[in-house]
């Protein structure tokens, strides 16, 4: 397979599922004229014209809103928020009528929409510019909510949720869109709601999702040098979530630490361990843990981010302890 980037991937997604289908169609901040904050569209203005790649104004709430009502309409919109920290001022639009119109009219309109952009820390950008929202979206019923780690699997998710009759919000990250990872060159799909299992192991499960992969395979790779067998679980999926992987390799390992970017409180980390000690309690060896962002607002001090967010440092020693192994 061809190697190519995280931005790439989506770049294709979106113009493989434009030319298949003349009512998908991208609107944003910057999507066509400057071909997208992180070039995630470039070339798609030149390919599908100013009727299809649509610059609006700085109005989170007004496209969002414009973007549902083409969805009631039979369109399907891809809307991207520069950033999700933006999205917050579209929730009305979001939680209130894409996620809840097809029950409030009674199965009488469908909303293909994909809400997708960048959610999460990224350096040194403060505390309204650094958080993640995924537990947030997660929340709603009638929204699905994706949260894809690499190029491949951007790329088969991304396409499914434009394909997908209900209200998708797909969270990326500005630190991936330069990622390179394998990519093939003809179509693919992956369903939405399955997890991936990146790493078989023996000794522990770790579960995690977008860029904290990163940290989990770093620490996996750690604990292999002291012997300890690390399975490493990408939920790719966050709303429909992928109980069932989750739980056959606890029944496995029988130990289990999630890692999550995300403040601690009502997290995602919360629902899986909610998950794992209802369905398979009986299989653990030790209690759940969690590795989460701190639960503060991001500081803008470079020391202090590095102390807010996950590391593999941190995991090797909660697992080590969760192994009752001597950090």
């Amino acid at each position: 397979m061809r190697t190519i980037l995280y931005r790439e991937a989506l770049n294709e997604a979106m113009s493989e599922e434009m030319r298949r289908d003349e009512k998908v169609f991208l609107l944003g901040e910057e999507v066509a004229e400057y071909n997208g904050a992180y070039k995630v569209s470039k070339g798609m203005l030149d390919e599908f014209g100013a009727d299809r790649v649509i610059d609006t104004p700085i109005a989170e709430l007004g496209f969002a809103g414009i973007a549902t009502g083409a969805a009631m309409n039979g369109l399907r919109p891809i809307v991207e928020f520069m950033t999700f920290n933006f999205a917050v001022l579209a929730l009305d639009q979001i939680v209130n009528n894409a996620a809840k119109m097809l029950n409030m009219s009674g199965g009488q309109f469908n909303i293909p929409i994909v809400f997708r952009g960048a959610s999460g820390s990224a350096g040194q950008l403060a505390a309204t510019h650094s958080q993640t929202f995924e537990s947030w979206y997660a929340n709603v019923p009638g929204l699905k909510v994706i949260s894809p780690s690499n190029p491949y699997d951007a790329k088969g998710l991304l396409k499914s949720a434009i394909r997908d009759n209900d209200p998708v919000i797909f969270m990326e990250s500005e630190l991936m869109y330069g990622d390179s990872g394998e990519v093939p060159e003809e179509e693919y799909l992956i369903p939405i709601g399955k997890a991936d299992v990146k790493r078989e192991g023996t000794d522990i499960t770790l579960v995690s999702y977008n860029k904290m992969m990163k940290v989990a395979l770093g620490a996996a790779e750690e604990l292999e040098k002291e012997g300890i067998s690390a399975e490493v679980i990408d939920l790719r999926t966050i709303r429909p979530l992928d109980k069932e992987t989750i739980i056959e390799s606890v029944k496995k390992t029988n130990r289990l630490v999630v890692i999550d970017e995300s403040w601690p409180y009502g997290s995602i980390s919360s629902e899986v361990a909610y998950v794992i000690q209802k369905d398979a309690f009986d299989y653990l060896d030790a209690p759940v843990r969690r590795v989460n962002g701190a639960d503060a607002n991001m500081s803008y001090a470079p020391t202090l981010v590095d102390a807010y967010l996950p590391n593999p440092e941190k995991v090797v020693k909660v697992v080590k302890d969760v192994m009752y192994v001597e950090a």
